[in-house]
């Protein structure tokens, strides 16, 4: 049985797969602090100097009552809150890793097209009275001397 499973993890494909989801993951990281970091305090900025991550709506108060400048003074607080802004966060990140993923898919497959070039035109063709194998500009056959502009 032991040697069954190590076949099994040892198969290309399941490698594969463990190294594709070990670098999705840490893709994933990186994304997040490019949206967290990068790209959400300018638009934040731009939007009158909102911390999209600090948006959320006070559901139940907590132990002390609100309003709270902060999720984290609310969540100290104990207040139930729907953290709207974190949401959007999260939102925005899926999006560029599914346009980053969508983009290496696409030149994947235009790598893929480029292998798969279109077979050459084809330089001979078949006399259709002794089927003997012809130029495929020729007009008659060097074999039995038909006249190839004339159908069958």
């Amino acid at each position: 049985m032991l040697k069954e499973f190590k076949e099994f993890a040892m198969r290309g494909n399941v490698v594969d797969m463990a190294v594709g989801i070990i670098i999705g993951a840490a893709f994933g990281t990186i994304i997040t602090s490019l949206v967290s970091d990068i790209l959400m305090p300018p638009i934040g900025l731009l939007l009158g100097g909102v911390d999209f991550s600090n948006l959320f709506i006070t559901v139940k108060e907590g132990a002390t009552a609100g309003p709270f400048a902060t999720l984290a003074d609310a969540q100290k607080a104990g207040a139930v809150t729907v953290n709207y802004g974190v949401f959007l966060n999260k939102v925005i990140s899926f999006i560029i890793v599914a346009f980053a993923i969508f983009m290496v898919i696409k030149g994947m497959n235009s790598l893929k097209r480029k292998e798969e070039a279109a077979p050459a035109a084809p330089t001979t063709k078949e006399c259709n009275y002794c089927f003997s194998t012809i130029p495929i500009k020729a007009i008659r056959c060097p074999s039995c001397t038909s006249d190839l502009t004339v159908k069958a």
